[in-house]
């Protein structure tokens, strides 16, 4: 962990990137660091976004400022593990001592929300892949907040070494107390050569609290990421998914999705970054407002001088389900390469009027007319999921979310 310094001010609205989400709101004194808990009390108490797999043994849990969970893997001689490990950071980092080079390489130091992140810290949730290995189960990780006026910092760093394979599944959540709180989490993701890694994040955090998310992806050469993202809970705050394609033959998928209600407000911030010849990203955003729910997508795609052959793809569409709902989609390109193809689409919209019709004339009653055009449409995000657990526990989620803005409630395991 880092030692704190004076970390850098608060950004405004007027610092390029937080136009459309205000901090002015935000006293970070009225939240005092997150205290020991009560860890099985509070996880009778606190529902999940998605549906875990069954049968994976890789667990990382950490309840305020109580850490649950976690393999333990026997030292070699050089001082590194040699099967998979998923464990707390915190003491991994004591065991071993060359993943600090790791930590904090990714993150930007001069983000205010990362600099005070750094020194605050504590538990955190690390996944290693050493060289050729496979992970057999998903990494489970979950970071659940429950303690009222309390700031919880948590950090995830994921190596996978040249070769290997995993998939990681990682929730952050607030108990049914629905705490005023702040979390401030930083996600660093190492993907070595020829290595294939999907990760999994869903956010359901108390929607009285702040979120503030920096999540950077380095994919080397001939590596594949699929990153998975839903941005369900929160009053309001900022995630920032940034991938950056290092090596040549690099690629990644990204796919998000968010749906507010209330007077939520959620912000994501993503980049694609293509640093090196013959890569491809493909992103798409989709996102699902009611009532007086706002929602901010800016999207990002960079070509760095030297990427020819690059292929890279953005779009968000956003379906307002009332008129006090708001988005705002803002793709970008800034390209330094004359051999690429790079597109963007953005889209913001109500439900069909037509299409709404069409189905009351055939005799569906309004608010099953109006759920069948929504389903419709975050379908189309789904089915860019590779069949298997994830699509199944995202479906779901979808359809578990839209039940809840809509009026329902069920409830999920954690």
């Amino acid at each position: 962990m880092a030692d704190g310094g004076a970390a850098p001010p608060l950004p405004t609205q007027k610092t390029r990137g937080w136009e459309f989400t205000d901090l002015s709101g935000l006293d970070l004194d009225a939240y005092a660091p997150a205290p020991e808990g009560d860890p099985e009390a509070a996880r009778e108490r606190t529902d999940g976004v998605l549906n875990p797999p069954e049968g994976s043994d890789h667990l990382v849990v950490q309840i305020d400022g109580s850490v649950l969970e976690g393999d333990s893997v026997e030292v070699e001689g050089d001082g590194r593990p040699h099967e998979p490990l998923v464990a707390s950071l915190d003491a991994s980092l004591e065991r071993f001592p060359h993943l600090r080079e790791m930590l904090g390489a990714l993150a930007p130091g001069d983000d205010p929300f990362v600099a005070r992140n750094d020194p605050a810290w504590r538990g955190g949730a690390l996944v290693y892949l050493p060289r050729g290995k496979r992970l057999e189960a998903p990494a489970l990780i979950t970071a659940v907040q429950d303690a009222a006026a309390s700031a919880l910092s948590f950090r995830t760093l994921i190596v996978l070494e040249e070769g290997s394979e995993a998939e990681v599944w990682e929730q952050w959540l607030s108990t049914d107390s629905n705490p005023d709180s702040l979390f401030n989490t930083v996600t660093e993701i190492w993907v070595g050569p020829g290595a294939n890694l999907r990760y999994v994040t869903a956010q359901g955090l108390s929607e009285r609290g702040w979120v503030f998310g920096t999540q950077r992806a380095e994919v080397e050469r001939d590596a594949h990421l699929d990153w998975i993202a839903l941005g369900f809970g929160s009053a309001r705050g900022k995630v920032r998914m940034e991938t950056r394609l290092a090596g040549s033959g690099s690629s990644a998928r990204v796919t998000g999705a968010y749906a507010g209600n209330g007077t939520q407000h959620l912000d994501f911030d993503t980049t694609q970054e293509h640093a090196a010849p013959n890569t491809t990203s493909d992103l798409a955003f989709r996102g699902v407002l009611e009532e007086s729910a706002t929602a901010v997508w800016r999207g990002m795609i960079r070509v760095d001088p030297g990427a020819q052959q690059t292929d890279a793809f953005q779009e968000s569409r956003n379906l307002l389900l009332s008129k006090s709902a708001h988005a705002d989609a803002i793709p970008g390109l800034e390209i330094e390469a004359n051999d690429v193809r790079c597109t963007h689409a953005a889209a913001v919209a109500q439900i069909d009027a037509e299409q709404l019709h069409y189905l009351r004339s055939h005799g569906l009653p309004d608010d099953q007319a109006k759920r069948l055009i929504i389903e419709g449409f975050l379908e189309a995000l789904v089915e860019r999921l590779d069949e298997g657990p994830v699509k199944a526990a995202v479906s779901v989620a979808l359809e578990r979310r839209l039940g809840e803005i809509l009026g329902e409630r069920q409830v999920a395991p954690v």
